[in-house]
Formats: structure tokens, sequence, C-alpha cells
């Protein structure tokens, strides 16, 4: 079986999302730390040709650094602007009419936690992608936080039967493969190829949030797009 897992991210790049199709199992990292100025409530749109931050705004919270205990800022008035927003940015593009309506049905989640509404997207998400693998919680490997870093990995795949990890390249700092190997675990990293396609005839400009690529993308191409990727192992 094979495992993958991450943060909960808002609408994050076509990587995340080649991960968890290449998976059996997802599982969000809801009871990791929450980093603030990080990826877990904001992303990158293309406005005027050049990436813009668009996000979620979350309330403070000194008592628990927890991604499962952030609390969004609910506003209509906020969620109307951020609608608002990728219709004047988006609305020229080939495939605006889908994206905006996945964008709309994002939005609608009415419940305040963050995670709940991070993990209503990453589904919406998965379900326009045709992405079948099911997502689950870290939380819910009972124990499993009093583990550190990659302990924690080792025991999920332990518990739930895998024998095999993969992660985002970027896990190259984190994770070694001869440790893993220890264990009778298979490490594999996957490279996005982070292929390019138009964004009304301007440089292309890679690692924005899905909404871009699904704006300018049909869903056949998006398919090809997820299998775009490498694999590096040890």
């Amino acid at each position: 079986m094979i495992l993958a897992g991450n943060q909960p991210y808002f609408l994050p790049y076509l990587g995340y999302w080649q991960l968890i199709a290449a998976a059996d199992l997802f599982l969000l990292g809801d009871d990791y730390c929450y980093i603030r100025r990080g990826w877990v409530n904001r992303n990158r749109i293309l406005v005027d040709g050049a990436p813009r931050y668009f996000r979620v705004e979350v309330r403070k919270n000194p008592v628990s650094r927890l991604i499962c205990d952030k609390v969004r800022v609910m506003d209509p008035k906020l969620d109307r602007n951020r609608l608002r927003t990728l219709e004047m940015t988006y609305h020229r593009a080939p495939c605006f009419d889908a994206g905006y309506a996945l964008a709309e049905r994002i939005f609608a989640c009415q419940d305040p936690g963050l995670l709940p509404f991070l993990e209503h997207s990453i589904r919406e998400v998965c379900q326009y992608l045709e992405i079948t693998t099911p997502v689950g919680r870290m939380s819910e490997l009972e124990g499993n936080a009093a583990f550190r870093r990659e302990e924690r990995i080792y025991d999920a795949c332990r518990r739930l039967g895998a024998d095999t990890y993969i992660n985002a390249v970027g896990g190259q700092a984190i994770y070694r493969f001869p440790e893993f190997a220890r264990r009778g675990i298979r490490l594999r990293f996957l490279r996005s190829g982070l292929p390019p396609y138009p964004q009304f005839g301007r440089p292309f400009v890679p690692s924005l949030s899905i909404l871009d690529a699904i704006m300018f993308n049909p869903p056949e191409r998006l398919q090809e797009m997820l299998r775009d990727y490498t694999w590096i192992d040890g």
C-alpha cells in the first residue's frame, strides 16, 4: 500500500494533487503546527500577469498552534470579494465557467473551522480532477502526535500496513532513504514536471494555485498534467 501525506493547504499547486493521485491513501497533517505566512491559508493566483496572494483570513488563537484548532474569519462579504477577484482575473480564461463554479462550491462551506473548510476544498478539487484516492486525517491515528517528525510517518505506515511512502521532492530535506529502508518502507519523492500552459499569452508563471491550472485547461488536459512527473528513488 502506498501512503502519502501533507498538511492541508489552501488550493495548492499541481504537485500536491499529483501526490494524492499517486497514493492509495492520503493523510492530512491536521494536528501539525500552523505556520503563519505559510501555505495553509493562502496561495497565489495570476493577476495582470504576476503572482498575487489569495487567502483565507484566520482568527488569532494564542492558546493552540495546531491547524485543527484554527478558526476562519466568517464574513459573506469576504467570500464575495474572493469570488469577485477570481471573476475579474480569469473571466477571459477558456475554462472560467467550470473553475468559477468550483470556487463557488468551495466557498459555500459554512463550517467556521479552518480544517473542515480546507478538507472540503481538497475533496471538491479531487472530485473535479477525478482523483479517487481516500483522504483521511493524521489525528485519526490515536497517539501518533506523540511522535516527532519522521517518527510519525513510520508509525502511520506500520499501523496502516503501508510498504511505500511517497512525498513531494522538497521532502528530501527531511526524510532519508536508509532510515525508511531500515523499517521496511520504500521511500520515493515525486518531482512534478510543472507542465506549462497558456496564460493569456504572457510568459508562463509556474507553481500557482490549482485554480489557475483549472481556469486555463480542460479536464482532459488536466489529466495529462497530473501524470507529468518523475520519481526519485534511493
